[in-house]
């Protein structure tokens, strides 16, 4: 039998999520999914369906702080960025490319 096997089967990816100012409850709660190798740093490999929930989670529970998140995905970098909230950091797009920079440096 010949084909694409990975239909059927979940493809789990790694993912990076920072968190800026996060309760501690909250940072417990992606604990249970991600490691944190270093304060507000989650690392982990989960699932797109997990993946999204904890950015929703960690959104909604985060209204005065800031995050990003970086994961595996079809395009020419070969991951995505997503960001909310206030951080020094911005992810820019040119052309297809994520870049970031920096605001706020003296």
């Amino acid at each position: 039998m010949t084909g694409d096997t990975t239909r059927n089967r979940v493809v789990i990816w790694m993912v990076v999520l920072i968190v800026e100012n996060a309760s501690a409850s909250l940072r417990g709660e992606i604990s249970r999914w991600m490691i944190e190798p270093r304060a507000g740093v989650f690392v982990g490999k989960v699932p797109a369906r997990v993946r999204e929930k904890l950015w929703e989670l960690v959104r909604s529970k985060m209204p005065k702080g800031g995050g990003m998140l970086i994961h595996n995905a079809r395009t020419e970098q070969g991951f995505a960025i997503r960001s909310f909230g206030d951080t020094r950091r911005q992810i820019v797009d040119l052309e297809g490319i994520s870049l970031v920079k920096f605001s706020g440096l003296k």
